[in-house]
């Protein structure tokens, strides 16, 4: 593991051209009206090397050229913003506070509760900036919100005599909705609904909403599911026209397919799934060539042929943009006929695919690739447990296709780690459910071989599109799966944080630092911080979107990556196949509007993601409703001016240990130390200690566990 020098981590950061950007600009934004030249913003920031002072006059020139600043005089720069107004994106906590996330400034606009005017979370809003600043923060006002996020929340009917108010379930959402009674429509105290917001005067303190639709009593399984998919505006299932569309699509495989498609049928094919999968969108074929060498076929279901761009299916799809995975369900992208049957590579069937088939030797070594519409005919359906089982015992059906497979798959793996890949897999938390979805227990899925063989060869075949596109000398629009590198204030962090424990990460150059922080994963592994170890790196890593300009995938060490091999269940995907197949035919393809697809589909897969951990939380809190009272060993999972949150080692639910319930001493929040800490004893609760807790109170409308420490009584 590599040892990371303090001195030199602190170089590293004074001289981090991104982190001095954000620092120069806000010496400029705190005070928009005065002019500064580099001898003056160095001074300020306690720059005196000659280096740092020569990277602040190149970064005031770049800024000048970008339009954020304006040099007024020769050497002198002003904020370039006559009227101090800025426009982004409202991120707001729970106490009501908010930043803005704005394209205009790199640095974050704090905004106080007072000031923002009605904006809720998410708007895209105008901000009036102020000239001062709150410890390290460049405040602002709204003044103007541009476009809602959402007029559509759900929560719970309050209702008296003459009113009622929606208390909504978004946390983030921190006004009930004033519901005058005769826009009720129906819905009763106490049940859950879904409203509107229909107005909001300036003066009002409250939104002013209506009910649209009664989803039934708090508690009920399909009112829940429903009212998270709602919460993050996804749709709970088909519009029956919309089925009815897809309905008509037929199965049938023509002459003309069967003539200009790769003839794979009579090769080895294999699909390996989860148990409980129905859309099987990859499958993998093997050859074993003459001059021992290996050809491996990635077929992915060929839905474009099905799909016809500007449909009304196609823009349903679009519209999703993902499949959502909830801890009971999956709400899919495509409707059922699309997904589990006709697109479906599903064994002794003649499928229609688009496929990327290498020629491989035993050192997985590319030799030569292929890039084909295909029709193939899977010979047998793997469970991932099932080639697991084929794996470890060496025998079985396919043991040979199998193992060669599972043999590749583990060099390109290696190989990839060796290039400065991050391994970040840490195990998914599942339930076990009862007929009425109830959860009767809890469990942890780690990924083993066969899960890492079937990964290898998505990765390699996404890869081998977007260089096959993004390669050639003057290459075409394409739709690109980026990863930024890491924020270096958020690795300053995490490196202090794991050094807690004895661990440190080697932050000299990008190999150096996944090297050292997979082997921290390795290390942390059983042990009782590894969830929040592993938790806190994938948060320190930037977050991978779709975009058509590439700057590579820095997490996979990828110059160039694509998402090509799931397109049932992400339209990127399908975006990708339309460009594709256009490109090898030589075919135009509108291209104009591309980057706004990419953003809507980066967008719904954060909502998506939101939405499935929002479903485990309600799972978690819903499991240990009937255990009050008992205690269980946890390890600290966050810190907060409110008290700390606790992991329980045996299940992953995490719940608040409050700090009024600390009564020993008075306690504060040390936000440096990560920790809660008593002013007299000087006892410490510390991000990453083991604590015992016992459970005092579940609140399954609110998804909130509530612990106190089991030694407090």
């Amino acid at each position: 593991m590599g040892k990371s020098n303090k001195k030199s981590v602190q170089s590293k950061d004074t001289n981090n051209k991104k982190s001095l950007t954000n620092k120069i600009l806000g010496i400029f934004v705190s005070d928009p009206q005065k002019e500064f030249n580099y001898r003056q913003v160095s001074a300020l920031l306690s720059l005196k090397e000659s280096n740092d002072r020569t990277l602040v006059s190149k970064i005031l020139n770049e800024l000048t050229s970008i339009g954020t600043l304006k040099e007024i005089s020769k050497g002198k720069y002003k904020f370039c913003s006559r009227t101090g107004y800025v426009t982004g994106i409202i991120d707001m906590n729970k106490s009501g506070n908010a930043f803005l996330v704005s394209e205009d400034i790199t640095e974050d606009i704090y905004i106080s509760f007072g000031n923002l005017n009605t904006a809720l979370n998410g708007d895209s809003v105008k901000v009036r900036l102020y000239a001062k600043r709150s410890g390290r923060k460049i405040e602002g006002e709204v003044v103007e919100i541009i476009k809602r996020a959402t007029t559509i929340f759900v929560g719970v009917i309050e209702k008296s005599e003459t009113y009622s108010f929606l208390v909504p379930d978004n946390t983030k959402m921190i006004y009930d909705i004033f519901i005058p009674n005769d826009q009720l429509n129906g819905a009763k105290n106490g049940e859950k609904a879904i409203v509107e917001i229909t107005d909001w005067h300036k003066k009002g303190k409250n939104p002013s909403g209506k009910v649209i639709e009664i989803l039934g009593a708090p508690g009920n399984n399909e009112v829940e599911m429903h009212a998270i998919l709602t919460e993050f505006g996804l749709p709970a299932k088909f519009d029956p026209f919309i089925e009815k569309e897809a309905n008509k699509i037929s199965d049938k495989i023509f002459d003309y397919d069967y003539k200009t498609r790769l003839d794979c049928r009579n090769i080895t094919t294999l699909t390996i799934d989860p148990a409980d999968a129905k859309d099987f969108d990859d499958a993998l074929s093997v050859e074993f060539l003459e001059d021992g060498n290996f050809r491996v076929g990635v077929h992915i279901a060929d839905v474009t042929h099905y799909l016809q761009e500007n449909s009304f299916l196609d823009k349903e799809a679009y519209s999703r943009a993902t499949s959502v995975y909830l801890v009971d369900r999956v709400v899919p992208m495509l409707p059922e006929r699309l997904s589990n049957y006709i697109c479906s590579l599903r064994p002794n069937e003649e499928k229609l695919c688009f496929s990327v088939i290498f020629d491989m030797n035993d050192k997985a070594e590319i030799l030569s690739y292929n890039i084909d519409k295909t029709i193939i005919k899977s010979d047998f359906r793997f469970t991932y447990e099932e080639a697991q089982q084929v794996i470890d015992t060496g025998q079985g059906k396919y043991s040979k296709e199998i193992l060669t497979l599972n043999k590749l798959a583990k060099i390109l793996r290696s190989k990839r780690f060796q290039n400065g890949a991050f391994n970040f897999e840490h195990f998914e938390v599942k339930f076990t459910l009862d007929e009425k979805a109830v959860p009767t227990g809890v469990y942890f899925k780690e990924s083993k071989e066969s899960n890492n063989l079937i990964e290898e060869f998505m990765l390699l075949a996404n890869k081998q599109v977007a260089e096959h596109i993004g390669k050639k000398k003057n290459p075409k629009d394409f739709v690109y799966r980026i990863h930024a590198e890491p924020n270096l204030d958020k690795l300053e962090s995490f490196s202090t944080f794991i050094g807690r424990f004895g661990y440190s990460i080697d932050m000299s150059d990008k190999i150096s630092l996944s090297h050292s922080m997979n082997e921290i994963v390795k290390n942390v592994y059983g042990r009782p911080e590894q969830n929040i170890i592993e938790n806190l790196a994938v948060r320190a890593m930037s977050k991978a979107i779709y975009s058509t300009k590439n700057i590579g995938h820095y997490g996979l060490a990828f110059n160039y990556y694509t998402h090509f091999t799931s397109p049932i269940r992400r339209y990127p995907d399908i975006m990708v196949h339309r460009l594709l197949y256009a490109y090898i035919k030589k075919q135009k393809e509108d291209t104009e509007s591309l980057e706004a697809k990419c953003k809507h589909c980066s967008f719904m897969e954060q909502q998506a993601t939101m939405a499935e951990r929002s479903s485990i939380k309600y799972k978690q809190v819903e499991f240990l409703q009937d255990k009050v009272g008992e205690e269980f060993e946890g390890v600290i999972s966050g810190v907060t001016e409110w008290g700390f949150f606790v992991e329980l080692k045996e299940n992953a639910c995490e719940g608040l240990v409050h700090i009024r319930t600390l009564t020993d001493d008075f306690y504060y929040y040390d936000a440096e130390n990560y920790s809660i800490t008593g002013r007299i004893s000087n006892k410490s609760y510390q991000l990453g200690a083991e604590v015992n807790v016992k459970i005092v109170n579940v609140n399954l409308t609110k998804k909130q566990i509530d612990f106190k420490l089991a030694e407090e009584d």
